[in-house]
């Protein structure tokens, strides 16, 4: 194989912390979009205050991606890995930009049409999440822990840095005539921009580690067909005696993983069924105003984002780790008790115990889920760990779309509802 002398190991691990970076800043690319729409829901609750936006964007996002997730996980074997990110990461910046250039040709008015298209976008997301998500985690399976947790830790930041610069937008234009609007419109801009040094971080960054080269072309001499426009990218190129070999090692099925795998399956959907069932529409419509009152539910989401993102480094400590697979199994089961803490505290409680009890919910999602899905690609060889690495997405994306679903119970009994 061309390159494979194959290095040496100082040789084969250099740019493993740019490579970390960039599998950060990529985890933050994945949900940066979608949770900018979810941040600015004060913003749509003023303008569609009848339509419940934060609950029905989000149900609205989940059958796209849940749907996708499905196909992509059935053909991923035959997905190539760096046009299924490059799709997704492209799909989340013309989603973006959309979204800002709607807003600006609509005045920021209401009006079920504009909602209808902000809807629309709102499934665009859902499609780009399962592309670039489910390929990104299956690409990281068989690379390094270090790359996937920094991934994870991308996509946790990107709910608290979203969060935390809608507090800073929303706090700089308040006091302007039509300050909301206009701290959204600088909100968009921003994540937009984003979004598209992503894409340029993906195709002409990453490809070109040494270490990922290293890792690209082991999944490939193990049988992995999703690799080889990543290689090319990267300058390696597989000689034909090379793709014959890769071809008779054997794999096992999908069936196969996710039966091996079934209590990492259920405890990621548990997960997400769980915290997905609370944030964010019951944070925006059932715990109240309190002292804050506008900002009271922006609140809330950054600081669970925070816990999330802060848990999320916790297992990079080896013996605070998690990994019996029984205990992951109770932890995911326990968390159901926060449901009851929930309700009373919004019914009984004042903001001090909401705040504790959503740092808590964001701590365990984040600390479990690394847990989770570092310990289930151990032992298994490149294509399974890439179509491990899609199951695992697939479960997630149903947790949360069960969650979401789940969510609407709160209203029940509610004049309004």
């Amino acid at each position: 194989m061309e390159g494979s002398s194959q290095g040496e190991a100082p040789r084969r691990l250099e740019g493993k912390y740019l490579g970390m970076a960039c599998c950060w800043a990529l985890g933050l690319a994945t949900l940066v979009a979608w949770n900018c729409m979810l941040t600015i829901e004060d913003y749509y609750y003023k303008l569609f205050p009848k339509y419940h936006p934060a609950r029905m964007l989000t149900l609205i996002y989940m059958p796209f991606a849940v749907v996708s997730m499905a196909i992509l996980t059935y053909y991923e074997s035959k997905i190539d890995t760096r046009k299924r990110n490059l799709s997704g990461l492209v799909l989340f910046f013309l989603s973006s930009l959309l979204l800002l250039l709607l807003d600006l040709a609509s005045s920021g008015k209401g009006g079920i049409g504009n909602f209808i298209g902000i809807g629309a976008i709102a499934g665009s997301f859902g499609v780009a999440d399962a592309l670039l998500q489910g390929g990104m985690v299956g690409d990281l399976f068989f690379m390094c822990p270090e790359f996937l947790q920094s991934y994870l830790a991308g996509i946790a930041a990107s709910g608290f840095l979203i969060s935390a610069l809608r507090l800073l937008t929303k706090a700089a234009f308040e006091k302007f005539p039509n300050g909301l609007r206009k701290g959204v419109i600088l909100f968009l801009v921003i994540s937009t921009f984003f979004e598209f040094l992503c894409i340029l971080v993906y195709a002409y960054l990453f490809p070109k580690l040494p270490i990922v080269k290293y890792y690209r072309l082991k999944a490939s001499t193990e049988g992995s067909n999703t690799v080889s426009a990543d290689l090319a990218a990267g300058g390696i190129h597989i000689n034909q005696g090379d793709e014959n070999e890769a071809k008779r090692h054997e794999r096992l099925s999908n069936k196969e993983l996710f039966f091996e795998n079934i209590d990492y399956a259920v405890d990621l959907t548990l997960i997400f069924v769980l915290t997905l069932s609370i944030v964010p529409g019951f944070i925006y419509e059932d715990t109240g105003s309190h002292q804050l009152h506008s900002w009271y539910a922006i609140v809330l989401i950054t600081v669970f984002n925070a816990c999330d993102m802060i848990s999320r480094y916790i297992p990079l400590v080896e013996f605070l780790k998690l990994k019996s697979r029984k205990g992951l199994m109770i932890a995911a089961l326990s968390r159901f008790l926060l449901i009851p803490a929930f309700y009373f505290t919004a019914k009984y409680g004042d903001q001090g115990w909401m705040i504790l009890l959503i740092s808590f919910l964001g701590l365990t999602n984040g600390y479990l889920t690394v847990c989770v899905v570092t310990e289930a690609p151990q032992g298994y060889k490149g294509p399974e760990q890439n179509a491990l690495g899609n199951l695992l997405v697939l479960c997630v994306l149903c947790g949360v779309f069960a969650g979401v679903a789940l969510d609407w119970l709160w209203l029940v009994g509610k004049k309004e509802f």
